[in-house]
């Protein structure tokens, strides 16, 4: 695994103290794997809901709870913040947080558009502190095995990716989960590019290499009929269903196509192809010639995962993305470059937008001096 996630001094090996903001859904999740790693100590909670922050301090054990997050940046006994709340939310927090001279790991997508997660990367650079987006597909098995065919040169020159993710009937709140927030374009900026896209399109970059982005074209869609009372209630007015097409500097291409509700049993896993050979990610596949043979193979991931723990030794800090801010926070490893990667990620899904709404491709250039923050001030 690689980084160029620059040099900041790492800290200490000493537990790492965090404070979270936002304890809800997916604070919980956040919450119960900081519990299980021993070098990870929660340490205080905010919320706009007093009873939410309470429950969560009692819960891991912390004295400290508010409804008021920057009575948790004031204290001077917390390492990082992990910031847990709606898209248009995450910059805020995130600036106010590095500011205060905290790190800061945030929930994705980075932002809710790419200004406001430009802010937030700078940010970062200035108070030089460490920034960390949760792309939990860069450590998953089948990333690493990919990346490892990659970097050994068995794709030869890679040349284009496909990006997918797939839900028939996965809309928050009005297919029967989640909150209504998620479907707002107010709160959450975005739909299924913002909630599920920015997992499988973040992955493919990682394994290009994070190309520098040069033209997109895309496409969304709301079509497929939901409940009515449900629909009048959210105010759903985000895309179900997001594609696009991505020309990146030099020869390599992505296409993307990302659903939460579609009239179809399954897409095909995102791949990544090349002139020797090519990859499924899901399931995994690694398919190449050899003078007549066509070639077509799986892995037992299992077995690379036992080890990548026990023999390579680092497996523990590449499968998890808490487990591996908390390592690089102690100066175990470097920090991979989650934040350059979920900006391009930002950049691509609001060219998508972009070009829906002109009509036409666009390029890079255009994407950013179009984007406009969706902040909401706390």
């Amino acid at each position: 695994m690689d980084s160029k996630s620059g040099s900041i001094r790492p800290m200490s090996k000493a537990p790492i103290r965090i404070g979270i903001i936002g304890c809800g859904q997916i604070a919980q999740h956040h919450m119960s794997t900081y519990a299980k790693i021993p070098d990870a100590k929660m340490v205080g909670f905010a919320d706009i809901s007093e009873a939410a922050a309470q429950r969560s301090a009692e819960q891991y054990g912390a004295d400290f709870y508010t409804t008021n997050f920057r009575e948790l940046l004031a204290r001077d006994d917390i390492d990082a913040i992990d910031v847990c709340l709606h898209n248009n939310f995450h910059m805020p927090a995130t600036v106010a947080a590095l500011e205060a001279g905290k790190h800061v790991y945030c929930e994705k997508p980075m932002a809710g558009s790419y200004v406001d997660a430009k802010t937030m990367l700078d940010t970062a650079a200035a108070a030089g502190k460490h920034l960390h987006i949760q792309l939990s597909t860069l450590y998953a098995n089948e990333t690493r095995a990919a990346k490892e065919l990659i970097d050994a040169g068995e794709l030869g020159e890679v040349y284009h990716a496909r990006s997918t993710g797939f839900r028939r009937r996965g809309r928050p709140y009005v297919d029967g989960y989640g909150t209504p927030t998620f479907v707002q374009k107010r709160n959450s900026a975005g739909g299924a590019l913002y909630d599920m896209g920015v997992y499988h399109i973040s992955r493919i970059l990682y394994l290009l290499g994070n190309p520098d982005v040069e033209r997109i074209t895309g496409k969304t869609y709301q079509k497929v009929g939901m409940d009515a009372k449900r629909r009048e209630i959210s105010g759903y007015d985000v895309e179900e269903l997001g594609m696009g097409f991505v020309r990146f500097a030099g020869d390599a291409t992505m296409d993307i196509i990302e659903a939460w509700a579609i009239n179809l049993d399954s897409f095909e896993g995102s791949y990544i192809v090349g002139s020797e050979g090519g990859v499924r990610l899901d399931p995994f596949g690694y398919f190449h010639s050899k003078g007549d043979l066509d070639l077509n193979a799986g892995a037992n991931l299992g077995s690379a995962r036992s080890r990548w723990d026990s023999v390579k030794g680092d497996g523990g800090f590449y499968g998890d993305s808490q487990r591996h801010w908390v390592a690089a926070l102690q100066g175990e490893i470097p920090l991979l470059a989650t934040k350059d990667i979920a900006l391009n990620t930002m950049l691509i899904s609001e060219g998508i937008y972009l070009s829906q709404k002109l009509n036409r491709e666009v390029t890079a250039e255009e994407v950013v001096a179009a984007s406009v923050s969706t902040a909401v001030a706390i």
